[in-house]
C-alpha cells in the first residue's frame, strides 16, 4: 500500500499551491471576504467589489465553486436569478482571508510610512 505524502505548500508540485492561489488571488480574497457577511446575486456582488470586471468575477466565482468554496444557486426563472454564498469549507477560507483583508486596511498608514522611509534611503 503506497502512502500519499502529506501536502506541503513549499513543494513545487503540491496541489495545495493551486488552492492557495485561488483563495488568495486579488479577486478571490475580495469575493470570499464579501460573502462572509451574506449571499449575493451576481450584479450585487459586482457592485460590492469595486473594479472587478464581469468576466473576472464570473471566472473567479466559477473557480471558487469548483474548489468547493462557493455555492451557486440558480433559480429557474426569467430573467435568471443566481445567488452566490459560501459553503462550510468556503466560510473557513473566507474567515481567514477576511481577517487578512481587515488587517491590511488597518496597516495602510504603517506601510505608507515604511515605504516613504525606504524610498528616502534610496535617494
Amino acid at each position: 500500500m503506497e502512502l500519499t505524502p502529506q501536502p506541503d505548500v513549499n513543494q513545487p508540485m503540491c496541489p495545495s499551491r493551486g488552492i492557495l492561489e485561488h483563495v488568495t488571488s486579488r479577486w478571490g480574497v475580495l469575493i470570499l471576504s464579501a460573502l462572509v457577511d451574506r449571499g449575493y446575486r451576481f450584479s450585487e456582488l459586482r457592485r460590492e467589489i469595486g473594479g472587478v470586471s464581469e468576466k473576472m468575477l464570473a471566472q473567479t466565482l466559477q473557480t471558487l465553486e469548483r474548489d468547493g468554496f462557493v455555492l451557486r444557486d440558480a433559480k429557474p426563472v426569467i430573467p435568471p436569478h443566481v445567488d452566490y454564498s459560501l459553503t462550510p469549507l468556503g466560510l473557513e477560507a473566507a474567515l481567514q482571508v477576511h481577517s487578512l483583508a481587515r488587517w491590511t486596511e488597518q496597516q495602510v498608514d504603517a506601510v505608507r510610512e515604511a515605504r516613504e522611509s525606504y524610498d528616502g534611503r534610496k535617494v
